[in-house]
């Protein structure tokens, strides 16, 4: 179950970070603000990640 849910995350997070590259590439935003929306980015879907293998064990 944990695999399972590993492979899923990373790829949230690699479909999540190229979309944000995309983003920054549209916006033509500079440097310095990139990495932070990229971290903001990853801690949340992080957050979100982890929250919702809490809860799916929870359930089980």
């Amino acid at each position: 179950m944990a695999f399972g849910f590993v492979i899923y995350a990373l790829f949230i997070l690699f479909v999540f970070n190229s979309l944000t590259h995309s983003l920054c590439l549209k916006a033509k935003m500079s440097n310095e603000k990139q990495v932070r929306v990229f971290r903001t980015i990853n801690v949340l879907i992080t957050i979100l990640l982890v929250s919702s293998y809490v809860e799916v064990l929870n359930v089980l």
